[in-house]
């Protein structure tokens, strides 16, 4: 007679270990790469907003016939009919000051600047 033998099926718990850590290593690199690329992005659309911003003051400026030291309102500047339609906000819980007409404007998170 012969035997057969029955052939098991499934993995080690040494192999599954493996896979573990592997993964382990993997997720301990990616993470920080993940968290630099979403401040780094908050960064860049915060920056776009402040220079919509500084556009949108400008030709509200120019059409007033405003002077340097004007400081525009956000009604001025936001609003359906008014050059920007929605008011902006800063992708990183930051609040923005529009300042006059000679300055350019400005986001409460430091690294926010143009």
């Amino acid at each position: 007679m012969r035997r057969d033998k029955l052939r098991q099926t499934g993995f080690t718990l040494v192999e599954i270990m493996i896979v573990v850590a592997i993964i382990g290593l993997l997720a301990a690199v990616a993470i920080p790469n993940f968290v630099k690329a979403r401040a780094a992005s908050q960064k860049a659309a915060c920056v776009m907003n402040l220079r919509a911003m500084e556009g949108a003051k400008a030709t509200w400026a120019l059409e007033q016939k405003k002077s340097n030291s004007d400081v525009p309102t956000d009604a001025d500047l936001y609003g359906p009919a008014n050059y920007i339609r929605e008011k902006p906000s800063c992708p990183a819980s930051g609040t923005y000051s529009i300042n006059d007409v000679a300055s350019k404007p400005s986001c409460s998170v430091p690294d926010h600047t143009y």
